[in-house]
């Protein structure tokens, strides 16, 4: 009789560096958006969490292909070609990307104050997601809105 191998689970890849310091980034942006009282710089702040947990999982899994010039493209774009699984989230947050550029210019317009609640609390799943497909344990969400004044 043969013996069989006990079952052993992959080892997921050890997580980058680079991905560990954009995930930390992205929480700090997510909490700066949570506690501002100014409605674009929650907004502006949101996205950029979003954008920097796009990039812990592109420095992880990005891989520059040997003997061709690199193309330039934005962050969503790579996103989708690395891991297609996330390109809802690529195609949403990518479309917030003017709203956001307009939020950073000061415009008190560009965004309501829901739309900026919404976006806090969808990159904060975002952040979630990315540090599932790293093989990490999500954080404890910290997308609860407080509104001020």
């Amino acid at each position: 009789m043969t013996k069989v191998p006990p079952y052993s689970a992959p080892v997921p890849a050890p997580v980058p560096g680079a991905s560990h310091s954009y995930l930390l980034r992205a929480a700090e942006s997510l909490s700066e958006a949570i506690s501002t009282p100014e409605v674009p710089t929650r907004y502006a702040c949101a996205h950029v969490a979003a954008l920097q947990a796009a990039a812990a999982l592109l420095a992880a899994r990005a891989r520059p292909v040997a003997g061709r010039r690199p193309q330039q493209r934005n962050a969503w774009v790579l996103l989708t070609e690395v891991a297609p699984e996330l390109g809802e989230w690529a195609a949403f947050f990518a479309a917030g990307a003017a709203k956001r550029a307009a939020a950073e210019a000061g415009s008190r317009h560009a965004v309501s104050e829901r739309e900026a609640d919404d976006l806090i609390r969808d990159a904060d799943r975002f952040l979630a997601v990315v540090e599932s497909a790293l093989g990490l344990l999500p954080h404890a969400s910290t997308a609860t809105i407080r509104r001020v004044g």
